[in-house]
């Protein structure tokens, strides 16, 4: 299927798209600061510079939209148009998610990483159950942990 759009209508809305302050990121910096979490915003000092970073807990949360970052769910489907272009860009996103994920636990930090489809589409899970989850494991006492929550495993490990 082709574009609707035209290229110039197609790197407009292309160019709209924030990196910071998504409804996603946004739901969930309210939801747990409501919970008592308090926290420093995407920390230049730390690899991948997270979302949201809780010093006190040593965690480092990470709000990632499927797309951009090769979820494999279906907000994720591949654009029809410049594949080969699309693939490389994401595969390239994904790697570099990877190796900032690496460093930050071998550096003792906890991850904590809350996919798009969690809190956006028709598999979402409830706010309330996101938040939830999310609060409990950055207040839990275990060093050196990946999680990840999403709409397709609810709350899986990635050790």
């Amino acid at each position: 299927m082709t574009d609707v759009l035209t290229a110039k209508q197609r790197r407009l809305n292309m160019s709209h798209i924030r990196g910071k302050d998504t409804k996603p990121e946004m739901l969930i910096r309210r939801g747990l600061h409501a919970r008592g979490l308090r926290y420093r915003l995407h920390d230049r000092k730390l690899p991948g510079r997270p979302d949201l970073v809780f010093a006190k807990y040593h965690t480092a949360v990470f709000i990632h939209g499927c797309f951009w970052h090769s979820h494999g769910c279906r907000l994720s489907k591949l654009p029809a148009t410049h594949q080969d272009f699309w693939k490389k860009k994401l595969e390239g996103n994904a790697a570099r998610d990877r190796r900032a994920m690496h460093a930050l636990e071998s550096a003792g930090w906890r991850v904590l990483t809350i996919w798009e489809c969690a809190v956006r589409g028709p598999g979402r899970l409830d706010d309330t159950t996101v938040l939830d989850r999310a609060a409990h494991y950055i207040r839990e006492d275990r060093r050196g942990s990946l999680m990840e929550i999403a709409a397709t495993s609810g709350l899986s490990s990635l050790l």
